[in-house]
């Protein structure tokens, strides 16, 4: 049976969520490997964010449910982005999960389409044909990792993240280079800047 994924990796060798550029014009990446192969896809920095975040508290679930899991033993180094980066999409759904019988963590990225520029929300209907690889397939990928794999992925994500712009500790935006006006002080204090 012919797998319903463009990129299927049981298990991955490597996988790695980073950021190219500057803070503010950053393009963030999740990379999985196996053997000889290798997925690039798109991320936006909430996706990376909110991926880190979600492993950690299932990593965190498996070891008050599952004390008979062996402890997530540390992975020696992070890898790091391996070139070409050469995206095959840009993810839209995210959906992480826990394969019992392997003891592998899933992450699963659907495509969001991308029709003349505009992305479109993957809720307003089915699939555009820009959404659809060349057999008709949704592009999606499905990575399957070590606990200990994964718990690197959302250590350095978290990282990578935090790398970023400062948020305002009042209204929570980001802090730019050549300053910010709160609309919380309502033009009552001196620009914050960084």
């Amino acid at each position: 049976m012919e797998s319903q994924f463009t990129f299927d990796f049981n298990p991955v060798s490597a996988i790695v969520a980073d950021a190219v550029g500057r803070p503010g014009q950053r393009t963030f990446f999740l990379q999985a490997c196996q053997d000889g192969d290798m997925a690039t896809l798109i991320m936006e920095k909430e996706q990376v964010a909110a991926l880190a975040t979600s492993i950690l508290q299932l990593l965190e679930e498996l070891e008050k449910e599952r004390a008979d899991l062996p402890a997530v033993e540390e992975e020696t180094g992070v890898p790091s982005l391996r070139e070409p980066l050469e995206p095959a999409f840009r993810v839209g759904q995210l959906g992480l999960g826990y394969d019992e019988r392997q003891d592998l963590m899933v992450v699963i990225a659907q495509a969001i389409p991308d029709a003349g520029g505009e992305e479109q929300d993957l809720a307003a209907g089915p699939p555009s044909p820009e959404m659809v690889d060349d057999e008709g397939n949704d592009q999606k990928a499905r990575f399957y990792a070590t606990r200990a794999q994964m718990r690197s992925l959302s250590e350095h994500a978290l990282q990578v993240v935090a790398a970023g712009r400062p948020d305002c500790p009042l209204c929570g935006r980001v802090i730019e280079p050549d300053g910010h006006f709160c609309p919380r002080t309502n033009g009552h204090a001196f620009p914050l800047s960084v």
